[in-house]
């Protein structure tokens, strides 16, 4: 009884998926997925409001807080003020830098840490992707509102593969 239901939800999902997917910007950095760059941008609305990048960082709640008082500065843990779905987003998008781009300079960086089979505790491997997150989103910023081009800040953009005679475009 529920099961023709479920399959005609997963075809919508499916149908929707799809249309999403042929909505995304033709050329991507490498590892920033179709859904992923229609999710952003569709969450953040228009790149151009953004002034500078400490705009975006804020906007996204990756962040650090800070505490002063005259001339003391304690630096504090992420703010996370801002959209949580452009968090996530962005945070899972950074592990797929990794991945797919460790040449990336903010994850070059921080590849020692972040690297599969690396010595490094939960807290310092969550700091570091939260850091490469952040980055990643100024650098997208720059991307879409055209101050540089993916090559400039050193991602690779996307590229067409051919599996099994069928050409599939990387994400």
């Amino acid at each position: 009884m529920a099961r023709p239901a479920l399959l005609s939800l997963q075809q919508q999902i499916i149908a929707l998926t799809s249309e999403l997917e042929a909505s995304a910007c033709s050329t991507l950095p490498r590892g920033v997925g179709k859904l992923t760059s229609v999710m952003l941008t569709r969450e953040i609305c228009d790149w151009h409001r953004f002034n500078n990048r400490r705009a975006i960082s804020s906007y996204t709640g990756l962040c650090p807080g800070e505490r002063s008082s005259g001339s003391k500065r304690v630096p504090g843990s992420v703010t996370k003020r801002g959209n949580p779905r452009i968090r996530a987003a962005l945070v899972e998008c950074a592990w797929r830098m990794v991945r797919f781009q460790p040449k990336y300079p903010p994850v070059k960086k921080r590849l020692a840490i972040l690297a599969k089979g690396a010595r490094a505790t939960g807290a310092q491997r969550k700091k570091a992707i939260v850091a490469a997150a952040r980055h990643l989103a100024v650098d997208l910023w720059r991307i879409h509102t055209g101050r540089c081009s993916a090559a400039q800040l050193g991602l690779n953009s996307t590229q067409t593969l051919i599996v099994r005679g069928e050409h599939k475009g990387e994400r």
